[in-house]
């Protein structure tokens, strides 16, 4: 399991440094302003999963997974609200194959 960086976006803006995909997982910072692109090189589609370790009475959230077509790319935002699990302050993100799966942090401005 990797640890994944927030990279701050500019307002010129930014050509990011993807980082692959981890098979056991990545953790990323959350916060009001990250976002978490994940990029499918693939020719098979893929699903990224992002735990959301929250409740709301005694009822569990279910986890956000979006699919990712062969050659897609998909934006999360890692709202801390949402996805900060207790433990360890980020986001904990699995995925159903990390084959040609590149993933980046950015911070928004």
């Amino acid at each position: 399991m990797a640890i994944l960086s927030a990279q701050s976006l500019p307002f010129g803006g930014l050509q990011p440094a993807f980082a692959a995909a981890a098979g056991g997982g990545d953790q990323a910072p959350v916060g009001e302003k990250l976002v978490l692109i994940v990029r499918n090189g693939d020719a098979s589609a893929k699903t990224v999963t992002v735990a959301t370790p929250g409740t709301v009475g005694d009822l569990a959230v279910a986890d956000a997974s979006q699919v990712i077509p062969a050659a897609g790319v998909a934006a999360i935002p890692l709202k801390a609200s949402v996805y900060r699990d207790p433990a360890t302050g980020r986001a904990a993100i699995t995925y159903s194959a990390v084959t040609s799966v590149t993933v980046a942090v950015l911070q928004l401005p």
